[in-house]
Formats: C-alpha cells, sequence, structure tokens
C-alpha cells in the first residue's frame, strides 16, 4: 500500500473485471479509485481493495494531473498494452532462437 500514488497504472486481480487494466485516480484507506476512460471514467471511477489490484510500478511520461481527461487515460492504456505485448514477443521470440 506504500508509495502508491495517482498515475500508476493497476491490473484487476479479482472480481468479474479480473485482468483489466486502469489507471489509479486516488487512494483512501485500503482502496483505489480505477479508470478506464470507457467503461468507468474519470466522474465514476472504481472503487477497489488494494489487495484485489496488482500495481504497476510506472507513471506515463506525459502524465499530468491537471490535464487529465478520459480520452488521455484511454490513450495511455492502449499504449501501455501495446508496449508490453510487444515485450512479450520479443521473449517468446528470444526462447525459440
Amino acid at each position: 500500500m506504500d508509495n502508491i500514488v495517482p498515475g500508476m497504472m493497476a491490473r484487476s486481480q479479482a472480481g468479474h473485471d479480473k485482468g483489466s487494466l486502469y489507471f489509479i485516480v486516488r487512494t483512501e484507506g485500503e482502496y483505489v479509485y480505477l479508470t478506464d476512460g470507457v467503461r468507468r471514467t474519470l466522474a465514476k471511477p472504481k472503487k477497489k481493495k488494494y489487495r484485489h489490484i496488482q500495481i504497476i510500478k510506472q507513471v506515463p511520461e506525459d502524465w499530468n494531473p491537471d490535464r487529465i481527461s478520459d480520452d488521455n487515460v484511454k490513450r495511455m492504456l492502449k499504449e501501455y498494452e501495446k508496449k508490453s505485448a510487444n515485450l512479450n514477443l520479443i521473449k517468446v521470440e528470444e526462447k525459440d532462437v
């Protein structure tokens, strides 16, 4: 629970949204508030307990809490997913060699 700041990403580990990628909007006690810019917008973030998420301790370079919008959230999550998919592809190719 320490050192979790808004702008970090998190992946859901439990519930009907298991595996979904979110941005942390704010923290409150043992809960975090998450947004994906589509189903869970900044106006209505998802409330989830810390133990039900996996924190990705990485804040995007262009993260600016004053200029954040649902469109920015969607774009940054999509870029992260694309980047992590490329890294996984490279790892698989290295194993085959």
